[in-house]
């Protein structure tokens, strides 16, 4: 691991790992400063342990952090917060999780990530918060870490024939494209609502700090987060047992 001095940061812990001694844990956290890092807390599981409730999986913390040979020592923790909140609703615990693995997935490992940890820490606030749609969190989630990350579909108008307004466009995950009916030949292309299509770009082009700063009749929702989905699964080409889990409790 490059750069392994004593650290001080801030991060949110997105996987706590199973480890042989039954008082120690292993977790992965993603920090502001190294983005996501690997560190042992031990003693953590012990009830007395000072670092017990900080280094909880969707805990938001202090850390100090020792270098070890590949990973991080857990010198110090204290929990900042703990969104509580999450473990009294399924469905939003379900796309807590959810986060958890995407940031593992896509967010990077050993270099600053402050804007991944806002995204996922805001993520987690209105989730807790309950007063919105949990749909439009999760898609809000992931079309900015897609963009976090460089994947950026066009979304001006029809990459065909370049108009710019129609009745209905259609989007494919696969090219990241949008097409007008007239032009639209995509096998896997989805029909965008135009509420769907404004969240989108509002999400995807908009200012980091109004991301989140729309609302949605619940029909665009269900769009919008549709189409977030299919659009990450497509340019990641895999899924996220948590997200299939997700699923399950809308069937």
């Amino acid at each position: 691991m490059a750069d392994r001095q004593h650290l001080m940061t801030d991060g949110l812990i997105v996987r706590d790992y199973r480890t042989v001694a039954e008082t120690d844990r292993f977790v992965a956290i993603l920090t502001r400063d190294k983005g996501i890092i690997r560190a042992s807390a031990r003693g953590a599981r012990n009830l007395k342990s000072r670092s017990g409730s900080a280094t909880q999986l969707l805990c938001y913390a202090s850390f100090s952090l020792i270098p070890g040979k590949d990973k991080y020592i857990v010198e110090d923790a204290k929990p900042l917060e703990l969104f509580f909140a999450l473990r009294e609703d399924v469905e939003r615990l379900a796309i807590a999780q959810y986060f958890c693995e995407l940031a593992l997935q896509l967010c990077p490992a050993d270099s600053p990530a402050p804007d991944h940890l806002r995204l996922f820490l805001n993520g987690l606030h209105y989730l807790c918060d309950g007063k919105r749609d949990p749909r439009l969190i999760k898609g809000v989630v992931e079309g900015r870490l897609l963009c976090l990350e460089g994947y950026m579909p066009a979304l001006d108008g029809c990459s065909r024939c370049g108009c710019g307004e129609t009745e209905r466009f259609w989007f494919s995950p696969r090219e990241g494209t949008l097409t007008c009916d007239n032009c639209s030949r995509e096998t896997d292309a989805l029909p965008v609502t135009a509420g769907a299509l404004a969240a989108l770009r509002h999400v995807m082009k908009g200012e980091f700090s109004r991301c989140f700063a729309f609302t949605l009749p619940e029909s665009d929702a269900a769009a919008f987060s549709a189409l977030t989905e299919r659009f990450l699964l497509a340019q990641i080409q895999r899924t996220f047992k948590t997200l299939e889990f997700y699923h399950t409790l809308h069937t």
